[in-house]
């Protein structure tokens, strides 16, 4: 081989030379999720991963994202087999306090509303599916897209692993992204349906919830689980199991644990892997942009259900409740919570709702992992 060969050969394995225009525009659309991390400090520890692992599937020749590259990988073994989203519960149980839930049961009535997006753009991608051409989703594409709704990561990617398997990447992609954003999507829609009057509203404390209900509660969710749903046991029995971990005082090197090792090393991975999937072959796709628009549809729809259920509750309950609240009945804890406290003290200053909020927020996550119970039951 001569030395012109050997110089052309070298040049065409440069990334120059292979670029394509769909892995420019990837690229800089995952810049631009590093740059909302970093800059704006919108979920971080989620976007940072996601948005790198864009760039890594985006180099040409490299094939980083591929079946036996180093993202491939980790897909097939955390995401593919449904691993990663039970590991995360367990370590978002460990983080999460349920005693605002326990000392006002009435918000999980939030959490639930809050999933109405679920079912409603479950129907919706039915109806887009029959009319738009392109997009040709069944009815456990349809369920799986509509999980969304719940701003729920885990929930989304355990759900489409064995309901549409083929579907996963752009629904993981979709999920995370919106339950990062949360902070952009969600203030909008509080403002446009609650008066000023309703933001400024100001809740009584909350009653002092004993150790003894807070043992007794995870113990108690999952026996109904185990009764009622069996199908929704893999998630609501993690979720519980790690918030045991916390509550029963006796278990602090597994808590701390969950909710720094085992929930950060995972985080990294998921997020990577969920990155592999922003390689440009297969999000710039009519099906991969449909499933994005119908999962902000889904989120959108979630959050004006919270809000909306919050402002009936208001005119009948005998202590006040205020509306933004509502929002937080989606499952993306805490960050659904603090947007509804920011938004709130925007308006007054002393009104103090991250509390109050907690509690649809963490009914919003066994309430996300109901409905994925509920649709699994009904279609596996």
């Amino acid at each position: 081989m001569d030395l012109t060969s050997s110089v052309h050969n070298l040049v065409m394995s440069t990334g120059i030379a292979n670029f394509k225009v769909g892995q420019i525009i990837m690229i800089l659309v995952s810049f631009f999720l590093l740059f909302l991390a970093i800059k704006k400090g919108f979920e971080p520890l989620l976007l940072i991963p996601i948005g790198f692992g864009g760039i890594l599937a985006n180099i040409p020749v490299a094939d980083i994202a591929g079946p036996e590259g180093f993202q491939g990988l980790i897909y097939a073994v955390g995401i593919q087999s449904g691993v990663f989203p039970l590991l995360i519960f367990i370590g978002v149980g460990a983080m999460t306090d349920f005693g605002p839930l326990i000392a006002n049961p009435k918000t999980a009535l939030l959490g639930g509303a809050a999933q109405l997006g679920i079912f409603g753009t479950l129907i919706g991608a039915l109806v887009l599916s029959k009319y738009v051409p392109g997009l040709e989703f069944s009815l456990k594409d349809a369920a799986s897209i509509g999980i969304i709704g719940g701003a729920d990561g885990p929930t989304a990617i355990f759900l489409t692993s064995r309901l549409s398997p083929d579907l996963l990447g752009a629904i993981a992609v979709a999920a995370y992204s919106y339950m990062a954003l949360v902070p952009i999507i969600q203030p909008p829609i509080m403002r446009l349906l609650t008066t000023e009057k309703e933001r400024r509203i100001e809740m009584v404390q909350l009653r002092h919830v004993s150790k003894r209900e807070k043992i007794i509660f995870p113990l108690v969710v999952l026996s109904l689980c185990i009764i009622l749903l069996p199908d929704a046991t893999p998630l609501i029995g993690a979720l519980m199991l790690g918030n045991l971990f916390k509550e029963s005082g006796v278990a602090d090197r597994l808590s701390k644990t969950a909710t720094n090792e085992l929930i950060n090393i995972v985080t990294i991975f998921l997020g990577l892997a969920v990155g592999s999937k922003l390689s440009s072959e297969q999000f710039l796709q009519p099906q991969t942009l449909g499933i994005i628009l119908l999962g902000l549809i889904a989120f959108s729809a979630g959050t004006a259900s919270g809000v909306i259920l919050a402002k009936i509750m208001n005119k009948f309950s005998k202590t006040p409740i205020n509306p933004l609240i509502g929002s937080a009945g989606v499952s993306a804890v805490p960050m659904a919570a603090r947007v509804s406290n920011k938004v709130g003290q925007e308006y007054n200053s002393t009104n103090y709702l991250l509390m109050h909020a907690m509690g649809p927020n963490v009914a919003g996550v066994i309430g996300s992992a109901v409905a994925a119970g509920v649709l699994l039951a009904l279609l596996k």
